[in-house]
């Protein structure tokens, strides 16, 4: 790896010269390959992949610019990217992580309230982003959709079934759950910037208990997709929840659109990595349409 092209950027970018001495492997998440890398003075976070994935990075930085101008919660901030040799980069600053407690939790909660409560310059107040970016490695589609039901049925639940189709997934009730996202998504949610990925493993705290949320999948959608997600492996603390309602209190009817969101997530697992996800999102589907 010509780590000397990455740190000259870095040094262009940020005005202070850096020269790498050391670097380390650490996780990169499934889909990316991780490292640290150190001069005398500083450290940067730097994800590497190949060079057909550079405009996931390019995607992911103006995601975590978006959120990082909202002044609401914490996210990495994103240095420079770009391609050298056999690899794509994306450089992000590097933060220390450490174990959050009940009231940092509680802090998250009401700083992604907030995040969600920025109002968002979008077209004509509609749902979408101004590029498609990628779910995991998965193409997301983000074009901008005055109606959320619409978006979400056509952009996101529809989207995914093609592509499970398409690796044999068999979901025989799909029809008629795309059919009912308009009567299953009437409450007309506020467009809001929304992290799109936040399960556990993309929040945490910094070692001085700063709440953090990282590597997003951002949009504008319904805050409720964000939130549907952190129950979906386990769940936040509760902590986090009574933040997050002190600040902007989930409307009513959450409890069953949580399930619809979350299918999103599992028919991307599916597409993904396969196995038993298919089976998982048939019990999902067959459980909205009977609620």
């Amino acid at each position: 790896m010509n780590w000397s092209e990455i740190a000259q950027n870095i040094s262009r970018v940020t005005g202070k010269a850096f020269l790498v001495n050391q670097t380390r492997s650490v996780s990169g998440g499934c889909i990316n390959q991780g490292y640290a890398i150190s001069s005398n003075t500083d450290t940067y976070f730097v994800k590497l992949n190949s060079p057909s994935q550079v405009a996931m990075f390019e995607a992911e930085a103006l995601g975590l610019q978006q959120m990082l101008a909202t002044n609401t919660i914490r996210v990495p901030q994103p240095i420079c990217w770009g391609v050298v040799g056999s690899s794509c980069y994306l450089v992000l600053e590097w933060i220390d992580l450490g174990r959050g407690n009940e009231l940092i939790w509680e802090e998250m909660g009401r700083q992604l309230a907030k995040m969600h409560k920025t109002q968002q310059l979008s077209k004509k107040a509609a749902f979408g982003w101004n590029i498609n970016n990628t779910i995991g490695s998965t193409p997301q589609i983000n074009d901008w959709t005055a109606d959320w039901a619409e978006f979400f049925a056509k952009h996101r639940l529809g989207y995914q079934f093609k592509l499970a189709n398409r690796r044999g997934g068999h979901f025989p009730q799909q029809q008629a759950l795309l059919a009912a996202v308009p009567e299953l998504l009437t409450h007309q949610p506020q467009p809001s910037l929304v992290h799109g990925d936040l399960w556990g493993g993309n929040a945490a705290c910094t070692t001085t208990g700063e709440p953090i949320i990282f590597d997003p999948a951002t949009y504008v959608g319904d805050r409720e997709v964000d939130i549907a997600m952190t129950e979906l492996f386990g769940g936040f603390p509760a902590a986090f929840y009574q933040g997050y309602n002190t600040v902007f209190p989930l409307e009513k009817g959450y409890e069953k659109r949580k399930t619809l969101y979350n299918l999103y997530h599992i028919l991307n697992h599916y597409n993904l990595f396969g196995g038993s996800y298919s089976a998982q999102a048939n019990r999902m589907i067959a459980q909205i349409l009977s609620s």
